[in-house]
């Protein structure tokens, strides 16, 4: 029997109501509202259910027999018929199990690789999708969501339902994205006409009699930015301290030319120059100065890649704080960039005063790059920064040009990886409608009482650290006490915003009223992001609230800590399988969101964040001497991750950029783990096992889905992607290098210190 029949019998089962409650976790398409109706289990039904349990074990054991051939079936059969009631049988403990049976290599032993035992058959058998770059537990979230997303968007409203505007032209927008013979029809004549009228035109289209007397950067600059097109730089407003009344600038440079600095090598440039060419020749019948134009653009890109490589690498000068009035004379720019920054914010409806504060990222960015692009041929200037606004809303036009982008896009990436049109365009408006979208899907697809079970999960890793720094003895009293008043005033947000909790859409009306959309993809795509932009100018004299969800959305699927307000978020979409799941027995929530809890608190006291106390004002919660001892615990943890290689492409790990994420790690999961001794200690017996995995003890199974969530396989293009870009390590190190570090794996699996995945000098510094 295939995987796929076996979902759909598991969701034959949820239907009748083998849970003692419905979820969302069962029910895929099922609204909140409609669960409590279909929750009540008649005694025939009763009987039904025995009878559904004897079939679905047996299901369950052709399942794991057909698709775990790695393993002896005849000792698999026998693991399943041999359990006994203490096993959970719920359709999502049985879901739980397939998923960790399909992951799980037995024949690799877990103290020499951890990584391959609980993710090595997951990897032989996980294939990466066309559309992306990579599979991982991640991956799959993310394409639930966008299925999600997707439902949200095409479905119409029930009968007599009376839906907002907001949500009405959100459909209307996502219409008009998904329509491709209209756009097809609709042709490139719109974008044509907007970058003649509203850019200066696009020299390589326009050949000799394009007039450069007429360029000039900054008006140039200015309109890309009207539509966030920020090409050298972003200006966008920052708070700069929680307790301030007002908000700051900030301008930073925009760290994807380091991307393409390292990846638009030799073997490269012939792609990128065909990428160039055919784009413009697609829209020319004289193509014959577009190659002359490629290679000058081509030349000019890799020059300021180059200054942004060496800005970025620069320790000096790192960030300045200066004022609106003294902008031009603190950075050494001239009075153009100053009134470009003025002007931005007047198509906001912001006149900014000379003391609104501005803070410089990287100002030896902004100087060599505007010093070097004043010395530039104003036609290449023009071609690249046309090119790019061009390349970028490619995949609004035509499929023709939608071709183009994805070679353009390959060349980055290492191979094809096309999204489906409805998940791209779904995916595009969760972003730039996020409050509208998440409205929606917490009403539909996400159950509430997930906060309650998060939060606790919450307060009591929490407890577990707050006990860890007490106890740790490099640390002395007074940098303990500090820390530890800092830890106990983290605040959580999880799920949502209170105020898409009610039914009132009064602010998600007031925030989307400009927000009206046509037929016009190309149309509707140019104004849902000139709105953004004006939005997002305009948020500059709001006043600031606490309580605010600044960093992420409730569709997004990550976790964050917020240093400026010492709060950790978990988004309504993170609180999903296999990261959490409130009906599964509590040593796999606190193998998964547990250990990303403790992962997140512990960003409380890294590097950057341990200089702000509670109240993120500027001072260090250490004494030197304390700051000494935990330096020399680091350096621990930055050479042990300095002597890993990820193999697939033969580089070695940086242990210096990566360690404040390592830290993070290696404290979170012991965080999780202690919490979970501490519930377990209060709830006896309450956690059953896991049908065909019930030789595991609760304690292993903790850790073999901590490390199952972090299984990982990834193209060659995206593993050098991630180990130059990313401050993680790599998924492996992610899990090895933790559990190397614990005493407690040693002791839960039998390991000796020195064996394979054990080290013998521990690196510990809580």
């Amino acid at each position: 029997m295939n995987s796929t029949y076996f979902e759909v019998d598991i969701n034959i089962i949820s239907i009748g109501q083998l849970c003692t409650q419905c979820s969302y976790f069962v029910y895929d398409h099922c609204s909140a509202s409609s669960r409590s109706k279909k929750c009540s289990i008649s005694l025939l039904s009763g009987t039904i259910i025995v009878l559904l349990l004897i079939s679905i074990i047996g299901l369950s054991i052709l399942h794991f027999t057909e698709r775990n051939k790695t393993l002896d079936k005849h000792t698999k059969i026998a693991a399943l018929v041999n359990d006994t009631s203490d096993v959970c049988l719920a359709p999502e403990c049985i879901k739980a199990a397939s998923s960790l049976l399909d992951s799980i290599d037995s024949t690799v032993d877990p103290c020499e690789n951890f990584y391959m035992f609980t993710c090595g058959k997951w990897i032989k058998n996980a294939r990466i999708p066309s559309d992306n770059a990579e599979q991982s537990s991640r991956s799959q979230m993310s394409t639930k969501l966008e299925n999600v997303l997707v439902d949200i968007l095409s479905s119409s409203p029930p009968h007599g339902t009376i839906e907002s505007k907001a949500i009405v032209n959100a459909r209307r927008w996502y219409s008009s994205c998904i329509n491709e013979s209209a756009i097809e029809m609709e042709g490139a004549d719109l974008i044509l006409s907007f970058i003649k009228t509203e850019l200066g035109g696009w020299p390589v289209l326009l050949g000799p009699t394009w007039n450069e007397s007429t360029f000039d950067f900054y008006r140039l600059m200015l309109k890309l930015s009207q539509y966030n097109n920020f090409m050298l730089y972003t200006v966008k407003a920052a708070i700069y301290r929680k307790n301030s009344p007002m908000r700051i600038i900030e301008i930073d440079p925009i760290t994807f030319f380091i991307k393409d600095a390292i990846r638009l090598h030799n073997s490269k440039k012939k792609s990128y120059l065909i990428a160039f060419y055919e784009f413009a020749a697609a829209l020319t019948d004289d193509t014959s100065n577009i190659m002359n134009d490629a290679l000058d653009v081509l030349t000019l890109q890799n020059e300021i890649l180059r200054l942004y490589e060496n800005g970025i690498s620069s320790v000096s000068n790192n960030t300045i704080h200066t004022t609106v009035g003294n902008l031009s004379s603190t950075i050494e720019i001239g009075s153009d960039f100053t009134d470009y920054v003025r002007r931005l914010y007047l198509f906001g409806n912001v006149s900014l005063i000379d003391t609104d504060i501005i803070t410089v990222i990287k100002p030896n960015i902004l100087r060599d790059v505007s010093s070097f692009i004043n010395r530039q041929s104003p036609r290449t200037v023009q071609n690249y920064m046309v090119w790019h606004f061009m390349i970028n809303r490619a995949w609004n036009m035509p499929k023709q040009f939608r071709d183009i982008e994805q070679q353009y896009e390959n060349i980055f990436h290492g191979g094809s990886y096309e999204r489906r049109r409805s998940v791209r365009c779904a995916q595009y408006l969760r972003k730039s409608m996020g409050s509208v979208i998440s409205k929606i899907y917490i009403n539909t697809y996400f159950n509430k009482d997930s906060q309650k079970q998060a939060r606790e999960m919450v307060n009591n890793i929490r407890n577990v650290f707050i006990n860890m720094v007490n106890q740790s003895t490099w640390m002395d009293l007074r940098s303990k006490i500090r820390t530890i008043k800092k830890v106990r005033a983290i605040k959580e947000k999880i799920g949502y915003p209170v105020y898409l909790e009610n039914d009132d859409m009064v602010k998600v009306e007031k925030e989307y009223e400009e927000y009206k959309f046509n037929s016009s993809f190309m149309s509707n795509a140019l104004r849902l992001i000139q709105l953004n932009s004006k939005r997002n100018l305009q948020i500059f004299r709001d006043p600031i609230d606490k309580n605010e969800w600044t960093r992420a959305l409730p569709t997004s699927i990550n976790a964050i800590y917020h240093i400026l307000f010492n709060d950790i978020t978990f988004p309504a979409a993170f609180l999903q399988t296999p990261i959490f799941d409130q009906y599964v027995p509590k040593y796999l929530n606190y193998g998964a969101i547990g250990f990303v809890i403790g992962h997140e608190i512990t960003h409380s006291l890294d590097d950057k964040s341990r200089n702000v106390d509670m109240d993120v004002h500027k001072v260090s919660l250490w004494t030197d001497e304390t700051i000494d001892a935990f330096d020399k615990r680091k350096q621990c943890i930055i050479e042990q991750y300095n002597n890993y290689t990820l193999t697939q492409v033969n580089i070695q790990m940086n242990g210096e950029k990566t360690q404040s994420e390592n830290i993070a790690d290696i404290v979170g999961l012991k965080q999780a783990f202690f919490a979970y001794q501490k519930w377990a200690e209060t709830h006896k017996n309450v956690d059953k096992k896991l049908p065909g995995l019930t030789k595991y003890s609760a304690e292993q199974m903790f850790f073999l889905n901590f490390g199952h969530i972090w299984c990982k396989k990834m193209s060659v293009g995206a593993a050098y992607s991630y180990i130059l870009q990313d401050t993680h390590s790599p998924p492996e190190f992610r899990i090895n290098g933790p559990t190397s570090n614990f005493v407690e794996f040693d002791r839960v699996f039998g390991c000796k210190p020195g064996q394979g995945n054990s080290r013998v000098n521990k690196c510990n510094v809580w």
